[in-house]
Protein backbone atom coordinates (compact mmCIF):
# COMPACT_ATOMS: atom_id res chain seq x y z
CA UNK A 1 0.00 0.00 0.00
CA UNK A 2 1.30 3.48 -1.30
CA UNK A 3 1.05 6.58 1.30
CA UNK A 4 -0.50 9.04 -1.52
CA UNK A 5 -3.44 10.53 -0.07
CA UNK A 6 -6.68 10.05 -2.31
CA UNK A 7 -6.83 13.89 -3.62
CA UNK A 8 -4.84 16.34 -2.40
CA UNK A 9 -2.99 16.21 0.71
CA UNK A 10 -4.66 16.07 4.04
CA UNK A 11 -3.03 19.16 5.47
CA UNK A 12 -4.23 21.41 2.34
CA UNK A 13 -6.01 24.69 3.40
CA UNK A 14 -9.85 24.15 5.32
CA UNK A 15 -10.83 27.54 4.29
CA UNK A 16 -10.90 26.78 0.34
CA UNK A 17 -13.10 23.70 0.00
CA UNK A 18 -13.82 23.38 -3.46
CA UNK A 19 -17.58 22.90 -4.32
CA UNK A 20 -19.16 19.58 -5.23
CA UNK A 21 -21.45 19.42 -8.33
CA UNK A 22 -25.36 19.18 -8.02
CA UNK A 23 -25.02 15.76 -9.54
CA UNK A 24 -22.67 14.33 -6.78
CA UNK A 25 -24.79 15.63 -3.85
CA UNK A 26 -28.07 14.03 -5.38
CA UNK A 27 -25.73 10.70 -5.32
CA UNK A 28 -24.65 11.53 -1.76
CA UNK A 29 -27.70 12.00 -0.74
CA UNK A 30 -30.35 9.96 -2.15
CA UNK A 31 -27.93 6.50 -2.45
CA UNK A 32 -27.10 7.27 1.22
CA UNK A 33 -30.12 8.06 2.84
CA UNK A 34 -31.63 5.18 0.83
CA UNK A 35 -28.88 2.63 1.87
CA UNK A 36 -29.40 3.73 5.31
CA UNK A 37 -33.04 3.34 4.87
CA UNK A 38 -32.16 -0.39 4.79
CA UNK A 39 -29.53 -0.58 7.16
CA UNK A 40 -31.88 0.72 9.73
CA UNK A 41 -33.99 -1.87 9.20
CA UNK A 42 -31.40 -4.51 9.26
CA UNK A 43 -29.69 -2.27 12.59
CA UNK A 44 -32.80 -1.53 14.52
CA UNK A 45 -36.15 -2.70 13.38
CA UNK A 46 -35.03 -6.23 12.48
CA UNK A 47 -33.93 -6.70 16.32
CA UNK A 48 -37.40 -5.32 17.01
CA UNK A 49 -39.18 -7.78 14.48
CA UNK A 50 -37.59 -10.74 16.05
CA UNK A 51 -38.31 -9.22 19.68
CA UNK A 52 -42.04 -8.95 19.15
CA UNK A 53 -42.41 -12.33 16.77
CA UNK A 54 -40.04 -14.91 17.82
CA UNK A 55 -37.95 -14.37 20.81
CA UNK A 56 -37.45 -11.99 23.62
CA UNK A 57 -33.47 -13.41 24.34
CA UNK A 58 -31.33 -10.62 24.14
CA UNK A 59 -28.41 -13.18 23.13
CA UNK A 60 -30.70 -14.02 20.08
CA UNK A 61 -30.23 -10.19 19.25
CA UNK A 62 -26.50 -10.02 19.71
CA UNK A 63 -25.95 -13.18 17.74
CA UNK A 64 -27.94 -12.04 14.30
CA UNK A 65 -25.79 -8.24 15.09
CA UNK A 66 -22.62 -10.42 15.04
CA UNK A 67 -22.89 -12.81 12.14
CA UNK A 68 -24.09 -9.61 9.54
CA UNK A 69 -21.47 -8.14 10.81
CA UNK A 70 -19.10 -10.63 10.10
CA UNK A 71 -20.90 -11.31 6.73
CA UNK A 72 -20.70 -7.41 5.82
CA UNK A 73 -16.97 -7.11 6.07
CA UNK A 74 -15.77 -10.39 4.43
CA UNK A 75 -18.45 -9.14 1.59
CA UNK A 76 -16.64 -5.53 1.75
CA UNK A 77 -13.34 -6.52 2.02
CA UNK A 78 -13.80 -8.83 -1.47
CA UNK A 79 -15.88 -6.74 -3.33
CA UNK A 80 -13.96 -3.43 -2.15
CA UNK A 81 -10.81 -5.52 -4.12
CA UNK A 82 -12.92 -6.08 -6.79
CA UNK A 83 -14.43 -2.56 -7.86
CA UNK A 84 -10.47 -1.58 -7.57
CA UNK A 85 -9.66 -4.03 -9.77
CA UNK A 86 -11.96 -3.40 -12.49
CA UNK A 87 -11.55 0.26 -11.58
CA UNK A 88 -15.54 1.06 -11.48
CA UNK A 89 -18.31 1.53 -8.58
CA UNK A 90 -21.42 2.38 -10.36
CA UNK A 91 -22.52 -1.56 -11.11
CA UNK A 92 -21.42 -2.41 -7.84
CA UNK A 93 -23.80 0.49 -6.34
CA UNK A 94 -27.01 -0.18 -8.87
CA UNK A 95 -27.08 -3.81 -8.96
CA UNK A 96 -25.97 -4.40 -5.52
CA UNK A 97 -28.68 -2.35 -4.50
CA UNK A 98 -31.49 -4.08 -6.60
CA UNK A 99 -30.72 -7.27 -4.69
CA UNK A 100 -30.47 -5.58 -1.78
CA UNK A 101 -33.93 -4.52 -1.56
CA UNK A 102 -35.08 -7.84 -3.01
CA UNK A 103 -33.83 -9.42 -0.13
CA UNK A 104 -34.84 -7.03 2.71
CA UNK A 105 -38.51 -7.14 1.15
CA UNK A 106 -37.73 -11.13 1.60
CA UNK A 107 -38.00 -10.48 5.57
CA UNK A 108 -41.50 -10.05 5.18
CA UNK A 109 -42.52 -13.66 4.28
CA UNK A 110 -41.07 -15.55 7.20
CA UNK A 111 -42.75 -16.08 10.41
CA UNK A 112 -43.01 -18.69 13.07
CA UNK A 113 -46.61 -20.19 11.92
CA UNK A 114 -44.71 -20.14 8.58
CA UNK A 115 -42.03 -22.20 9.35
CA UNK A 116 -44.09 -24.72 11.37
CA UNK A 117 -46.15 -25.41 8.39
CA UNK A 118 -43.08 -25.71 6.25
CA UNK A 119 -41.36 -27.94 8.97
CA UNK A 120 -42.88 -31.05 10.34
CA UNK A 121 -40.52 -31.87 13.18
CA UNK A 122 -38.00 -29.17 14.72
CA UNK A 123 -38.47 -26.51 16.95
CA UNK A 124 -40.21 -23.61 15.03
CA UNK A 125 -38.39 -21.00 16.92
CA UNK A 126 -35.36 -22.44 16.66
CA UNK A 127 -35.96 -22.72 13.15
CA UNK A 128 -37.28 -19.23 12.47
CA UNK A 129 -34.23 -17.61 14.28
CA UNK A 130 -32.09 -19.49 11.78
CA UNK A 131 -33.95 -18.27 8.69
CA UNK A 132 -34.04 -14.82 9.88
CA UNK A 133 -29.82 -15.33 10.77
CA UNK A 134 -29.25 -16.57 7.34
CA UNK A 135 -31.58 -14.28 5.39
CA UNK A 136 -29.97 -11.03 7.56
CA UNK A 137 -26.63 -12.46 6.10
CA UNK A 138 -27.25 -12.34 2.67
CA UNK A 139 -28.80 -9.36 3.08
CA UNK A 140 -25.46 -7.92 5.02
CA UNK A 141 -23.71 -9.23 2.05
CA UNK A 142 -25.64 -7.42 -0.68
CA UNK A 143 -25.33 -3.90 1.20
CA UNK A 144 -22.27 -3.93 2.46
CA UNK A 145 -20.99 -4.85 -1.47
CA UNK A 146 -23.05 -1.92 -2.95
CA UNK A 147 -23.20 0.79 0.16
CA UNK A 148 -19.81 -0.11 2.16
CA UNK A 149 -17.61 -0.95 -0.12
CA UNK A 150 -18.72 0.80 -3.83
CA UNK A 151 -20.64 3.57 -2.71
CA UNK A 152 -17.79 4.49 -0.08
CA UNK A 153 -15.08 3.99 -2.24
CA UNK A 154 -17.04 6.12 -4.80
CA UNK A 155 -17.38 9.17 -2.11
CA UNK A 156 -13.71 8.68 -1.55
CA UNK A 157 -12.80 9.51 -4.56
CA UNK A 158 -15.22 12.00 -5.54
CA UNK A 159 -14.09 14.38 -2.96
CA UNK A 160 -11.08 16.01 -1.55
CA UNK A 161 -9.78 16.82 2.00
CA UNK A 162 -10.72 20.51 1.85
CA UNK A 163 -14.58 19.14 1.73
CA UNK A 164 -14.42 15.87 3.11
CA UNK A 165 -15.84 17.42 7.11
CA UNK A 166 -17.86 19.13 5.64
CA UNK A 167 -19.64 15.36 2.95
CA UNK A 168 -18.81 12.86 6.19
CA UNK A 169 -20.94 15.59 8.66
CA UNK A 170 -24.06 15.15 6.03
CA UNK A 171 -23.29 11.00 5.69
CA UNK A 172 -23.00 10.79 9.34
CA UNK A 173 -26.85 11.99 10.07
CA UNK A 174 -28.03 10.50 6.90
CA UNK A 175 -28.82 7.15 9.58
CA UNK A 176 -30.69 9.67 11.72
CA UNK A 177 -32.07 10.92 9.38
CA UNK A 178 -33.50 7.06 7.86
CA UNK A 179 -34.45 6.06 11.33
CA UNK A 180 -36.73 9.93 11.36
CA UNK A 181 -38.39 8.62 8.29
CA UNK A 182 -38.73 5.25 9.00
CA UNK A 183 -40.45 6.20 12.38
CA UNK A 184 -42.64 9.02 11.05
CA UNK A 185 -43.60 7.19 7.92
CA UNK A 186 -43.53 3.28 8.81
CA UNK A 187 -43.55 2.77 12.34
CA UNK A 188 -47.21 2.69 12.32
CA UNK A 189 -47.21 -0.74 10.15
CA UNK A 190 -45.01 -2.40 12.98
CA UNK A 191 -47.23 -1.27 16.00
CA UNK A 192 -50.20 -2.83 13.73
CA UNK A 193 -48.28 -6.06 13.21
CA UNK A 194 -48.07 -5.15 9.27
CA UNK A 195 -44.54 -6.64 8.90
CA UNK A 196 -44.82 -7.58 5.33
CA UNK A 197 -45.65 -4.20 3.66
CA UNK A 198 -43.14 -2.46 6.21
CA UNK A 199 -40.43 -4.71 4.55
CA UNK A 200 -42.07 -4.55 1.17
CA UNK A 201 -42.02 -0.77 1.10
CA UNK A 202 -38.44 -0.16 2.10
CA UNK A 203 -37.31 -3.16 0.37
CA UNK A 204 -38.63 -1.92 -3.02
CA UNK A 205 -37.32 1.64 -2.24
CA UNK A 206 -33.99 0.28 -2.17
CA UNK A 207 -34.57 -1.66 -5.42
CA UNK A 208 -35.65 1.28 -7.49
CA UNK A 209 -32.65 3.84 -5.95
CA UNK A 210 -30.18 0.67 -7.36
CA UNK A 211 -32.08 1.51 -10.50
CA UNK A 212 -31.59 5.20 -10.56
CA UNK A 213 -27.77 5.10 -9.46
CA UNK A 214 -27.08 3.25 -12.91
CA UNK A 215 -28.01 6.60 -14.19
CA UNK A 216 -27.01 9.44 -12.26
CA UNK A 217 -23.92 8.06 -10.57
CA UNK A 218 -20.74 8.69 -12.63
CA UNK A 219 -17.36 6.86 -11.86
CA UNK A 220 -14.55 9.88 -10.99
CA UNK A 221 -11.55 9.72 -13.22
CA UNK A 222 -9.53 9.41 -9.92
CA UNK A 223 -9.94 5.64 -9.59
CA UNK A 224 -6.27 4.36 -9.80
CA UNK A 225 -5.17 1.31 -11.55
CA UNK A 226 -4.65 -1.81 -9.11
CA UNK A 227 -1.37 -3.32 -8.85
CA UNK A 228 -1.09 -6.48 -8.03
CA UNK A 229 -3.16 -10.19 -8.33
CA UNK A 230 -6.59 -9.89 -6.71
CA UNK A 231 -6.57 -11.90 -3.70
CA UNK A 232 -3.24 -10.11 -2.39
CA UNK A 233 -5.28 -6.75 -2.70
CA UNK A 234 -8.39 -8.38 -0.49
CA UNK A 235 -5.31 -8.88 2.36
CA UNK A 236 -2.98 -6.15 1.57
CA UNK A 237 -4.17 -4.00 4.62
CA UNK A 238 -4.04 -6.95 6.77
CA UNK A 239 -0.17 -6.88 6.36
CA UNK A 240 2.22 -5.39 9.05
CA UNK A 241 3.87 -3.73 6.07
CA UNK A 242 1.22 -1.92 5.22
CA UNK A 243 0.49 -0.82 8.49
CA UNK A 244 4.14 0.49 8.96
CA UNK A 245 3.23 2.65 5.37
CA UNK A 246 0.50 4.12 6.79
CA UNK A 247 0.59 4.71 10.43
CA UNK A 248 -2.22 7.53 10.85
CA UNK A 249 -4.79 5.57 8.85
CA UNK A 250 -4.62 2.69 11.23
CA UNK A 251 -4.31 4.47 14.12
CA UNK A 252 -7.54 6.93 12.79
CA UNK A 253 -9.24 2.78 12.15
CA UNK A 254 -8.16 2.23 16.08
CA UNK A 255 -10.23 5.21 17.33
CA UNK A 256 -13.38 4.62 14.86
CA UNK A 257 -13.44 0.86 16.53
CA UNK A 258 -13.35 1.73 19.84
CA UNK A 259 -16.00 5.14 19.11
CA UNK A 260 -17.91 2.20 17.57
CA UNK A 261 -18.00 -0.55 19.60
CA UNK A 262 -19.27 1.67 22.14
CA UNK A 263 -22.42 3.04 20.71
CA UNK A 264 -23.08 -0.99 19.56
CA UNK A 265 -23.54 -1.19 23.15
CA UNK A 266 -26.95 0.56 23.57
CA UNK A 267 -27.71 1.34 20.01
CA UNK A 268 -29.29 -2.34 19.10
CA UNK A 269 -31.79 -2.30 22.07
CA UNK A 270 -32.55 2.14 22.47
CA UNK A 271 -36.33 1.57 20.57
CA UNK A 272 -36.98 -1.24 23.02
CA UNK A 273 -35.51 0.41 26.16
CA UNK A 274 -37.17 3.54 25.26
CA UNK A 275 -40.58 1.83 24.46
CA UNK A 276 -40.35 -1.10 27.33
CA UNK A 277 -38.44 -0.12 29.54
CA UNK A 278 -39.27 3.34 29.78
CA UNK A 279 -42.85 3.13 29.02
CA UNK A 280 -42.68 5.96 27.10
CA UNK A 281 -45.98 6.39 24.97
CA UNK A 282 -44.72 9.02 22.59
CA UNK A 283 -41.24 7.24 22.19
CA UNK A 284 -41.33 8.50 18.20
CA UNK A 285 -41.91 11.70 19.10
CA UNK A 286 -38.74 11.43 21.74
CA UNK A 287 -36.70 10.04 18.74
CA UNK A 288 -37.80 12.58 16.04
CA UNK A 289 -37.12 15.65 18.21
CA UNK A 290 -33.72 13.97 18.99
CA UNK A 291 -33.42 13.14 15.61
CA UNK A 292 -33.90 16.42 13.68
CA UNK A 293 -32.18 18.81 16.43
CA UNK A 294 -28.77 16.20 15.95
CA UNK A 295 -28.73 16.29 12.68
CA UNK A 296 -28.85 19.84 12.60
CA UNK A 297 -26.38 20.43 15.07
CA UNK A 298 -24.24 17.41 13.49
CA UNK A 299 -24.36 19.98 9.99
CA UNK A 300 -23.93 23.05 11.41
CA UNK A 301 -20.50 21.17 12.95
CA UNK A 302 -19.31 19.92 9.79
CA UNK A 303 -18.51 22.92 8.35
CA UNK A 304 -16.40 24.08 12.26
CA UNK A 305 -14.83 20.42 11.25
CA UNK A 306 -13.45 21.47 7.66
CA UNK A 307 -12.60 24.95 9.54
CA UNK A 308 -10.51 24.19 12.16
CA UNK A 309 -9.44 20.16 11.32
CA UNK A 310 -10.98 16.88 11.77
CA UNK A 311 -8.13 15.77 13.80
CA UNK A 312 -8.78 18.75 16.49
CA UNK A 313 -12.16 18.26 16.06
CA UNK A 314 -12.23 14.10 17.17
CA UNK A 315 -11.82 15.01 21.07
CA UNK A 316 -14.66 17.23 21.88
CA UNK A 317 -16.82 15.14 19.78
CA UNK A 318 -16.23 12.46 21.65
CA UNK A 319 -16.27 14.71 24.63
CA UNK A 320 -19.52 15.30 23.75
CA UNK A 321 -21.19 11.80 23.14
CA UNK A 322 -19.58 10.70 26.51
CA UNK A 323 -21.57 13.28 28.00
CA UNK A 324 -24.81 12.17 26.52
CA UNK A 325 -24.40 8.51 27.54
CA UNK A 326 -23.75 9.79 30.95
CA UNK A 327 -26.93 12.17 30.57
CA UNK A 328 -29.29 8.96 28.97
CA UNK A 329 -28.19 6.46 32.14
CA UNK A 330 -30.34 9.17 34.27
CA UNK A 331 -33.10 10.57 32.25
CA UNK A 332 -36.68 9.30 32.90
CA UNK A 333 -38.63 10.88 31.37
CA UNK A 334 -39.82 12.27 27.89
CA UNK A 335 -38.15 15.49 28.05
CA UNK A 336 -35.13 14.40 30.32
CA UNK A 337 -34.57 11.87 27.53
CA UNK A 338 -34.87 14.16 24.71
CA UNK A 339 -32.30 16.16 25.39
CA UNK A 340 -30.13 13.98 26.50
CA UNK A 341 -30.49 11.82 23.19
CA UNK A 342 -29.73 15.20 21.80
CA UNK A 343 -26.58 15.66 23.72
CA UNK A 344 -25.38 11.99 23.32
CA UNK A 345 -26.63 11.57 19.49
CA UNK A 346 -25.00 14.89 18.46
CA UNK A 347 -22.24 13.69 20.05
CA UNK A 348 -22.65 10.30 18.21
CA UNK A 349 -22.38 11.76 14.60
CA UNK A 350 -20.08 14.33 15.28
CA UNK A 351 -17.50 11.63 16.47
CA UNK A 352 -18.36 8.91 13.21
CA UNK A 353 -17.86 12.62 10.87
CA UNK A 354 -14.36 13.13 12.11
CA UNK A 355 -13.20 9.89 11.85
CA UNK A 356 -14.35 8.88 9.02
CA UNK A 357 -12.99 12.10 7.07
CA UNK A 358 -9.57 11.37 8.75
CA UNK A 359 -9.93 7.62 6.97
CA UNK A 360 -10.45 9.19 3.65
CA UNK A 361 -7.68 11.45 4.18
CA UNK A 362 -5.35 8.65 5.00
CA UNK A 363 -6.68 6.09 1.95
CA UNK A 364 -3.90 5.28 -0.32
CA UNK A 365 -5.02 6.25 -4.00
CA UNK A 366 -4.85 2.48 -5.61
CA UNK A 367 -7.08 0.62 -2.72
CA UNK A 368 -9.55 3.26 -2.25
CA UNK A 369 -12.10 0.08 -2.16
CA UNK A 370 -9.88 -2.53 -0.12
CA UNK A 371 -9.79 0.32 2.70
CA UNK A 372 -13.54 -0.23 2.91
CA UNK A 373 -12.78 -3.28 3.83
CA UNK A 374 -10.36 -2.05 6.97
CA UNK A 375 -13.03 0.14 7.90
CA UNK A 376 -15.38 -2.35 7.77
CA UNK A 377 -13.53 -3.89 10.45
CA UNK A 378 -13.02 -0.76 12.32
CA UNK A 379 -16.76 0.25 12.05
CA UNK A 380 -18.96 -2.44 11.99
CA UNK A 381 -17.23 -6.30 12.48
CA UNK A 382 -15.30 -4.96 15.53
CA UNK A 383 -18.36 -2.76 17.31
CA UNK A 384 -21.07 -5.15 16.20
CA UNK A 385 -19.37 -8.59 17.45
CA UNK A 386 -18.32 -6.57 20.85
CA UNK A 387 -20.66 -4.32 21.50
CA UNK A 388 -23.89 -6.22 21.71
CA UNK A 389 -22.21 -8.70 23.25
CA UNK A 390 -21.43 -6.43 26.02
CA UNK A 391 -24.71 -4.67 26.11
CA UNK A 392 -26.64 -8.65 26.04
CA UNK A 393 -24.60 -9.27 29.41
CA UNK A 394 -24.99 -6.49 30.80
CA UNK A 395 -28.93 -6.18 30.33
CA UNK A 396 -29.43 -9.83 31.45
CA UNK A 397 -27.18 -8.93 34.58
CA UNK A 398 -29.67 -6.10 35.38
CA UNK A 399 -32.38 -8.77 35.31
CA UNK A 400 -35.08 -6.05 34.81
CA UNK A 401 -38.72 -7.28 33.34
CA UNK A 402 -42.09 -5.64 32.83
CA UNK A 403 -45.40 -7.89 31.84
CA UNK A 404 -47.03 -8.52 28.46
CA UNK A 405 -50.48 -10.16 28.08
CA UNK A 406 -49.71 -12.14 31.57
CA UNK A 407 -45.77 -13.22 30.00
CA UNK A 408 -42.68 -11.89 31.82
CA UNK A 409 -39.83 -10.09 29.26
CA UNK A 410 -36.69 -9.14 29.63
CA UNK A 411 -36.21 -5.37 29.58
CA UNK A 412 -32.67 -3.02 28.49
CA UNK A 413 -31.32 -1.48 31.43
CA UNK A 414 -30.16 2.01 31.65
CA UNK A 415 -27.11 0.79 32.59
CA UNK A 416 -25.78 0.20 28.95
CA UNK A 417 -25.42 3.87 28.99
CA UNK A 418 -23.15 3.60 31.11
CA UNK A 419 -21.37 0.49 29.92
CA UNK A 420 -21.21 2.95 26.60
CA UNK A 421 -19.20 5.42 28.78
CA UNK A 422 -16.73 3.14 29.72
CA UNK A 423 -16.00 1.66 26.70
CA UNK A 424 -15.14 4.80 25.19
CA UNK A 425 -12.96 5.91 27.95
CA UNK A 426 -10.70 3.39 26.08
CA UNK A 427 -10.28 5.48 22.99
CA UNK A 428 -8.09 8.58 24.78
CA UNK A 429 -5.04 6.63 24.29
CA UNK A 430 -5.28 6.02 20.41
CA UNK A 431 -6.69 9.71 20.47
CA UNK A 432 -3.70 10.69 21.76
CA UNK A 433 -1.93 9.32 19.96
CA UNK A 434 -3.28 10.24 16.46
CA UNK A 435 -3.49 14.22 17.85
CA UNK A 436 0.31 14.08 18.29
CA UNK A 437 1.35 12.02 15.23
CA UNK A 438 -0.62 14.79 12.99
CA UNK A 439 1.44 17.36 14.72
CA UNK A 440 4.18 16.26 14.26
Amino acid sequence: MTTTPVTGTPGSSQRTAPALSGRVWTSIVLVGLVGQLAWTIENMYLNVFVYDTITDNPAVLALMVAASAVSATIATMLLGAASDRVRRRREFIAIGYVLWGLTTATFGFLSVDGIRELAAVGDAVVLTVLAVILLDCLMSVLGAGANDAAFNAWVTESTVPANRGRVDSVLAILPLLAMLIVFGALDGLTQAGAWREFFLLIGGATSLVGVVAWFLVRDPVTVTPLPGGYFSAVVAGLRPSAVRQNPTLYVTLVCLAIVGTSTQVFLPYLIIYIQRTLQIDGYAIVLGTVLVTASVLSVLGGRLIDRFGKVRSITPAVAILAAGLILMFFARDMVPVILAGIVMMTGFMLSIATLSATVRDHTPTDRVGSVQGLRMIAAVLIPMVAGPFIGAAVIVGAAETYVDLGVEKQVPTAWIFLAAAAVLVVAILPIRALIRRTAA
